[in-house]
């Protein structure tokens, strides 16, 4: 039960008893992820006053130059998650592999795994363009006191246990479900404390903004091309109005609240997609389906794909129901 004034602590104390593996240790990981989540803020906050932005020099495992933020950002969650020992494997955007840890202690009894992309929308922090980290845990499907493996992170979108996003804008929210409705939380900077702002989030069932890259146009599928044709005509509530940010979180935060389809469909540059299934489309779809939305490939529910490794890529539709099965619509007649 959400209470007026009430802070992101409180909330997560409060609520605990609804999440079906209640143990105190999910609570604890939310409060890590909300204190790092505190310091990437403060530092984006001086984004332009310091050396921070601009390419670090190194490329990640995608072959994408990272950002200073995107290093610092990477860096300070998963220190923050390490030191408080309460997961016992992380796995970035920004690396190679997983890190496991305390991979060799048999007493570690840490159950849970973290996935996180700690800087979405990073090329956009030297404009002043908001931004976000997209974080999504599970429960580690090998024995506890053992080292985690590959196994343990490649589950299903459907087995996650919670996800969430902090948007870094005009002022700094954290976004999260555990399975049970999803809640906004607005940082106040200054006493530092998040307190609940907007309560039960959900997707109207229709809307009128549609979020795509449209310079990409000519290397999009038939059924996608079609569908943007569609959100053009002027018939009926139509068109509808077109906006691009180009980070996912600012993209899909705002279409949840007002109603829209964020899509980034398979190209001819990028045949499997751009965005990464683990890091980024698992977790928004598992919001947005907490939030009455709903999530996919064009064809298949996003968190029913199986992953086979760590970065895969995917097209990515969500939004608003009736939007995202229109647009299904318009693939499914392309393939027939």
């Amino acid at each position: 039960m959400s209470k007026p004034n009430q802070t992101l602590g409180e909330f997560i104390i409060e609520n605990q008893t609804s999440f079906k593996y209640t143990s105190g240790e999910l609570s604890r990981l939310l409060n890590s992820i909300r204190l790092a989540a505190k310091v990437v803020n403060h530092e984006v906050n001086k984004a332009g006053l310091v050396d921070i932005i601009g390419n670090a020099g190194d490329t990640n495992i995608q072959g994408e130059d990272q950002q200073k933020l995107d290093v610092y950002a990477n860096d300070k969650f998963i220190q923050t998650l390490t030191k408080r020992n309460i997961v016992c494997g992380i796995a970035s955007e920004e690396e190679d592999d997983f890190i496991a840890i305390n991979s060799q202690d048999e007493n570690n009894q840490n159950k849970y795994v973290v996935l996180i992309d700690p800087l979405d929308g990073s090329s956009n922090i030297d404009v002043n363009v908001s931004v976000g980290t997209i974080f999504s845990i599970y429960r580690r499907v090998t024995p506890l006191g053992t080292p985690v493996t590959l196994e343990d992170f490649l589950q299903k979108g459907s087995a996650q246990v919670a996800a969430g996003y902090v948007v870094y804008g005009t002022s700094t929210m954290l976004v999260y479900t555990t399975g049970d409705g999803v809640n906004g939380f607005t940082l106040n900077p200054a006493i530092g404390s998040y307190y609940l702002s907007h309560p039960n989030m959900e997707f109207p069932k229709d809307g009128n903004i549609y979020s795509v890259n449209e310079g990409n146009y000519s290397d999009f599928p038939i059924g996608i091309k079609k569908y943007i044709k569609y959100c053009q005509q002027d018939e009926g509530e139509r068109p509808y109005t077109s906006r691009y940010i180009g980070s996912l979180v600012s993209d899909f935060h705002r279409n949840m609240i007002k109603g829209g389809i964020y899509m980034y469909p398979k190209s001819s540059k990028n045949p499997k997609g751009k965005l990464r299934l683990l890091y980024e489309c698992n977790p928004i779809a598992f919001i947005a389906e907490q939030a009455n939305g709903k999530a996919s490939d064009g064809f298949t529910r996003i968190m029913d794909i199986t992953p086979t490794e760590l970065h895969e890529r995917v097209p990515f539709i969500c939004g608003s129901v009736n939007m995202v099965e229109k647009a299904e619509e318009f693939m499914r007649n392309e393939e027939k």
